[in-house]
């Protein structure tokens, strides 16, 4: 009596469960639904009363505008040059800024660490004013290489953070082992340690390609030429004094939206590999 009672409460418990997770995912996903079926309507039925949950009829015209009339092309591009240069380059930079801040003990070492921890609590816009004047003495406005420099520093302290954070979870022994077997220091590291670390490389780079690639404020700051725009800074263009292309900035919503989609199941596989690939196989 008890076993059957026992058996109706779990039941009772993973349907709630199931119920709750299901209502969950609907409400994260109908937001980009709404903007893929707002893509899609003609310009009359995006505010047509009553509300339409799909278009009466099915057009591309506001992806068509984007890459005719706005040059939406080159702002993709853009976006992507600066968010892969600029998350590759912290991402090395990171991996072995967080080997040093885990490996070895210096003087300042601690000091080193609050300071990457204290930039992350200061708002950006109070260091907006001395950047800009830097940027234009260096000639580096309305330049991606200025933005990505910027983006770089930007990054840099809590993309180190996060990797000393893995490297402390892989025991110094397997670099040790692999030093008594005559590699050197850097030939244990790469061959030994990066290959366990693969999450927490693929971590730090999603988590800076992200930034990069939704950043506005920086990107507005610094660029206001065509032939240099970002995508998020494109996509501010749309709203003007009097009217917002609500058509066209749905679409370039799921346009921009598609990158990090490729990105995040390219990345998956190698995030998989690294958290089953065992350092020392039996």
């Amino acid at each position: 009596m008890n076993s059957t009672a026992d058996g109706s409460l779990r039941r009772l418990a993973t349907a709630a469960k199931v119920v709750v997770l299901a209502v969950w995912l609907l409400i994260t996903l109908f937001p980009l639904y709404w903007i893929v079926v707002t893509s899609l309507k003609p310009k009359a039925e995006i505010f047509s009363m009553p509300l339409r949950y799909w278009p009466g009829q099915v057009t591309f015209e506001h992806y068509a505008e984007l890459f005719s009339f706005a040059d939406f092309g080159t702002y993709l591009l853009n976006s992507l040059f600066v968010s892969l240069v600029a998350a590759g380059s912290v991402t090395v930079i990171g991996v072995l800024g967080g080997y040093t801040l885990a490996r070895f003990a210096f003087p300042g070492r601690g000091a080193l660490m609050l300071a990457f921890l204290v930039t992350q609590m200061i708002p950006l816009f109070i260091a907006l004013g001395p950047l800009y004047l830097l940027m234009s003495d260096l000639d580096l406005l309305n330049r991606l290489a200025g933005l990505m420099l910027v983006y770089v520093a930007m990054l840099v302290p809590f993309a180190t953070i996060i990797m000393r954070g893995f490297y402390e979870r892989v025991p110094v022994a397997l670099e040790e082992a692999a030093q008594v077997d005559g590699a050197s220091r850097i030939v244990a590291m790469v061959r030994v340690v990066l290959p366990v670390m693969l999450p927490g490389i693929a971590a730090t780079f999603i988590f800076a390609f992200v930034q990069c690639w939704n950043e506005l404020f920086l990107a507005i700051t610094f660029i206001d030429s065509e032939d240099a725009k970002t995508i998020p800074v494109a996509m501010n263009s749309f709203i003007t004094q009097y009217d917002i292309d609500w058509g066209s900035m749905a679409a370039a919503t799921v346009v921009s939206v598609l990158p990090t989609l490729v990105l995040f199941a390219a990345i998956r596989r190698y995030i998989v590999e690294g958290l089953t690939a065992g350092a020392v196989k039996g």
